[in-house]
């Protein structure tokens, strides 16, 4: 199978994540005689751009080429994939899921205008639709910027509604919100949900945590869970990585990071939950900064 190309150079590093989950975790899943669980994979893009050649990791990329996004969005096709949202996930348990043989959910955080010009052509091109998790400070009637890359204006955002894209909100000011007071907290889950739902005309149901998911403060996480249900919420989505099942906490669903860097060999392995195991040394990690910083 050939490789995804990419016009940046790639990063010199060693891939540990793709050694262990090619090499190690996807022999041994291969022979394991457990039954298969429920498992949906989501999938968390950013830029749909050309990357620029820098010394960053792949792990830590968050642009994909185009051409790169198109060859995942064609093994997706090819593999028999389709494209669900997480409200589907709870909307009617999981024998409905079952009902879609290989269910995924394509998303896209900061509401980039390379969505507009870039993604959604090839996602309409393979007949799939995705859920762009909105800023709502930098989406504005003329073009802005956010970490010094173009943004969505709300006309993109409206004619990309029509054409079948969800949205769901980002927060208002993308901070990290375990630092931010209450207060703060509340309006930038309240205020991003209620500037998109004025400016679509329907309910917003679905949020996208910005920045590194603090799952080992478990009191913060029940705050914010508590204020994202008293703002209307039904769902969310975090950067914990792993394949997201039914039964987990439906405002901190797992995602799979997707970049330039992810050779078909990897992008199957994402897929197919051979990379799941790296959301237990991620947890682990956490926790341990935190018990000894």
């Amino acid at each position: 199978m050939p490789a995804f190309e990419s016009s940046a150079t790639q990063p010199s590093a060693l891939r540990v994540d793709r050694l262990v989950s090619l090499r190690f975790v996807r022999p041994l899943r291969r022979i394991s005689s457990s039954p298969a669980a429920l498992r949906i994979p989501i999938l968390m893009y950013h830029s749909v751009a050309e990357p620029t050649a820098d010394s960053r990791h792949p792990y830590f990329g968050t642009v994909t080429s185009p051409a790169v996004f198109e060859q995942q969005m064609r093994y997706l096709h090819d593999n028999g994939f389709e494209t669900i949202s997480p409200a589907d996930v709870f909307a009617s348990g999981e024998t409905s899921i079952r009902l879609v043989r290989k269910p995924v959910i394509i998303t896209f955080d900061d509401g980039f205008q390379d969505f507009y010009t870039n993604a959604q052509p090839i996602l309409a091109k393979f007949g799939f639709t995705a859920v762009v998790y909105l800023p709502t400070a930098y989406i504005q009637k003329t073009t802005a910027t956010f970490k010094g890359l173009d943004c969505l204006t709300w006309n993109e955002v409206r004619e990309l509604a029509r054409a079948g894209v969800l949205f769901g909100s980002h927060t208002v000011t993308h901070p990290i919100l375990k630092e931010v007071g209450n207060d703060q907290l509340e309006a930038e889950l309240r205020d991003s949900k209620k500037t998109i739902e004025d400016e679509l005309g329907y309910a917003i149901d679905s949020f996208a945590y910005p920045y590194a998911f603090p799952q080992h403060d478990r009191e913060f996480v029940q705050r914010l869970r508590s204020v994202l249900v008293d703002a209307g919420y039904q769902n969310g989505v975090s950067t914990i990585i792993g394949s997201t099942h039914g039964i987990e906490d439906r405002f901190s669903l797992k995602r799979l990071p997707a970049n330039s860097w992810d050779d078909p060999s990897l992008f199957a392995a994402k897929l197919n939950g051979d990379y799941d195991w790296l959301g237990g040394v991620q947890s682990l990690s956490k926790s341990l900064k935190a018990k000894f910083s």
